[in-house]
């Protein structure tokens, strides 16, 4: 029987699924999973596993994962080792060009990888700019100077929607400036409002108008602007992203259980703020028990009218096969691409 897609995205525990969890993901209110590294053995595994997710629902549900490259990469083993963002940031500053080509080859290289195995797209490209504070954004981050974020991102944007996946922005409007891990603590963020918008909203805005399709915000307070943190702000998601960046894609939380969000109440409190504040699919991991207890708590919520239109631009539009990807000419040539960057970073 056909049903909607429901606002929550889970996460399951090993590589193969269990009856319960069959059950919890044909649950009318989840619309998705997130994949781990302890979800993966090898590309035929994980091909079967994204096959039984699919075979569950009607739509099936989506699928993500995090790729972005260097510190958080999930699928390893099998897989092209993805340089961490700063290194195209560092290639820019002495050949812009080429950095941008490069970018935009390992943004296609992840996401054909990505969609091979079945997966319909990564929560990537990082936008947030590097001013030297966060220990967990770190290298992460493109570079200082968000409009050279902006010129990088675009390239990388273009690279996953040529392997025919869609892109995630994060962490709105930006977790660069703050020193805490959120975590692991609710970070703050004193700055101003103009002043962010001159600095951490550049990227945003410029990739809302490229054609960005998701957004994720952070789970930092920006005191400013609104006491709450970013993701169960109606400010920065209704009144910002919305209204004056003039966004129409998905804003997917980050996690609901990470110790910043926490701070916001139980775990049916903080998936009925976040809705409330304008996300459109809520992130829950780690926490089975806190996931069964939301899936009761939006039962009777009526979805978003407009949620299945936009989790519909988050399906993958290519499935490649892996075997005739990593022969193919193409292939080759991205990979010799992105071997350059080790050397001109």
């Amino acid at each position: 029987m056909s049903r909607p897609l429901g606002p929550l995205m889970l996460d399951i525990e090993g590589c193969e699924l269990s009856q319960e969890e069959r059950e919890i993901l044909r649950h009318p209110v989840c619309g998705g999973v997130i994949l781990f590294a302890r979800n993966y053995h090898d590309p035929a595994q994980l091909r079967a596993l994204t096959a039984e997710i699919r075979s569950l629902r009607d739509p099936e549900l989506l699928i993500a994962v995090d790729q972005e490259g260097g510190r958080v990469q999930r699928f390893r083993e099998g897989f092209v080792a993805l340089p961490p963002l700063r290194l195209f940031g560092r290639a820019y500053d002495y050949h812009p060009e080429q950095a941008l080509r490069q970018a935009e080859t390992s943004a296609w290289l992840m996401a054909a990888e990505v969609l091979a195995v079945g997966v319909d797209f990564s929560f990537a490209p990082v936008l947030d700019v590097d001013h030297g504070n966060s220990a967990v954004i770190g290298d992460r981050a493109l570079h200082p100077d968000p409009e050279v974020i902006s010129r990088l991102a675009r390239a990388w944007v273009d690279g996953m929607h040529r392997a025919g996946m869609s892109a995630v922005g994060k962490h709105f409007p930006g977790h660069g400036h703050v020193d805490a891990d959120s975590h692991t603590d609710l970070p703050l963020d004193e700055r101003g409002f103009d002043e962010i918008a001159a600095t951490d909203l550049v990227p945003f805005r410029s990739l809302v108008a490229h054609g960005l399709d998701a957004v994720m915000p952070a789970h930092v307070v920006y005191a400013e602007c609104d006491p709450r943190p970013a993701g169960f702000s109606p400010f920065w998601l209704r009144d910002v992203l919305r209204g004056e960046l003039g966004f129409d894609g998905v804003i997917f939380s980050d996690d609901l259980s990470m110790r910043a969000a926490v701070e916001m109440g139980d775990a049916e409190e903080r998936a009925m703020q976040a809705l409330d504040a304008g996300c459109d699919m809520l992130l829950l991991c780690n926490d089975a028990p806190a996931a069964v207890r939301v899936l009761e708590a939006l039962e009777d919520r009526e979805p978003a009218p407009e949620l299945q239109r936009r989790l519909a631009r988050m399906r993958r539009r290519a499935a490649p096969d892996w075997t005739d990807l990593h022969n193919s000419r193409a292939w080759r040539q991205a990979l010799a691409e992105l071997e350059a960057i080790h050397v001109t970073a």
